[in-house]
């Protein structure tokens, strides 16, 4: 079934704590994706949900989960698998959100490059709600700090990316553990042949779930694309917030040596830059990560691993310092800017002849209009004729 609009929160037969807590977010009316979403879950149906980047993807499945919790049961009720950990993170964050005024309904997050140890001590307490990497999650199984026998919803955020990094193994042996379970939900940006094969072995009678991409959900955002020489990157966008403005900025890379580069160069020019990549330590890839959410960083510089991650909802500009190598990519980046109904901007920077190929094939693949740009004699920022 097709979604283009939502409906309001308090049509939904939601308990009054969860309309307390959608309340104290300033929430009345649920987006699409959570309209399709919210009561087929709550009815215990598999769901199947294909939804662009930034729709609420979280809540569509997190206030089913939280309604179904019994707090007196100290098992582990509901699994949330998600490909990175800055996804498992914010997700963790949001459901806690949720079951804000419910009490005795706790959550856990189970993440690679954390210690184990760590995790171990949290999982003492009785958590209701997993919410995991793959990977992480099939090492405390193997180690028996987690058991799955009781569990009754399982979800796959961001499916299409988690199977595409090569979890698929780890995924249908966790769902293999988890048969029990009363409906499984698999949330995507796009429906992949994986997915499917997922959805055909592992759901009965999904409840089927697009949202299209239309003009009320579409995004707000203008797109433009300015070729620079590779040396010129950082200046430019040095040149684009001052001119602009803008306070609130992430910046993407293709390479974690290109994230260090342009984080160097714009701290050079007095702009107050902070960069993550693979390299990076988990805890301080959070203290940057958490330092751009609360507003105290300027400039957000990353490679993908975090496009998915982080949900910021007033990103006032994307830069791309180099073109994605998938089209995808490119509308996850963007996709940062021009939520929660706000306009966004974009700038591509295009520096040789293959990059102007590459940005040529995603404005036609993606049906964006991406406007060039460039500094006039002036040095204002002008469209070209």
């Amino acid at each position: 079934m097709e979604f283009t609009q939502g409906v309001r929160f308090d049509s939904l037969g939601l308990s009054p704590e969860i309309m307390r807590a959608i309340a104290h977010r300033n929430l009345e009316v649920s987006t699409p994706v959570q309209a399709g979403c919210i009561p087929p879950m709550m009815a215990w149906q598999d769901v199947i949900a294909k939804a662009p980047t930034g729709t609420g993807k979280t809540f569509a499945y997190g206030i089913p989960i939280v309604e179904h919790i019994d707090p007196e049961d100290e098992s582990v009720q509901a699994v949330i698998l998600a490909p990175t950990r800055e996804l498992a993170i914010q997700i963790t964050g949001e459901l806690r959100d949720i079951a804000a005024f419910k009490p005795g309904v706790r959550s856990v997050c189970l993440y690679g490059g954390q210690p184990i140890v760590k995790q171990i001590d949290t999982l003492k307490k009785r958590p209701q709600i997993v919410v995991a990497t793959p990977g992480r999650l099939s090492d405390h199984m193997k180690r028996r700090t987690v058991k799955v026998d009781a569990v009754q919803t399982v979800v796959l955020d961001e499916a299409d990316r988690m199977l595409d990094m090569g979890f698929i193994h780890d995924v249908t042996r966790l769902l293999d553990k988890m048969s029990h379970r009363k409906n499984l939900g698999l949330f995507s940006a796009t429906i992949s042949r994986e997915v499917m094969d997922i959805a055909w072995v592992y759901q009965r009678d999904a409840a089927e779930i697009t949202v299209r991409e239309d003009e009320q959900n579409k995004p707000d955002i203008k797109q433009f694309r300015m070729e620079v020489s590779q040396n010129e990157k950082a200046d430019v966008i040095a040149r684009i917030l001052e001119q602009t403005g803008f306070d609130r900025c992430m910046a993407f890379c293709n390479t974690k040596g290109s994230t260090e580069r342009i984080t160097k160069f714009l701290q050079m020019q007095g702009i107050d830059a902070e960069c993550i990549h693979g390299d990076i330590p988990q805890r301080k890839r959070e203290q940057v990560m958490d330092k751009f959410r609360r507003g105290e960083l300027r400039v957000f510089v990353s490679t993908d691993v975090a496009a998915r991650g982080i949900d910021v909802d007033d990103v006032d500009i994307v830069f791309n310092c180099d073109v994605p190598d998938e089209n995808q990519d490119y509308v996850h980046r963007i996709g940062r800017t021009g939520r929660a109904k706000r306009q966004g901007v974009a700038v591509t920077l295009i520096a040789d002849y293959p990059s102007k190929m590459r940005i040529d094939d995603i404005a036609q693949k993606t049906r964006n209009v991406i406007t060039p740009v460039r500094f006039d004699e002036h040095g204002n920022l002008t469209t070209e004729s």
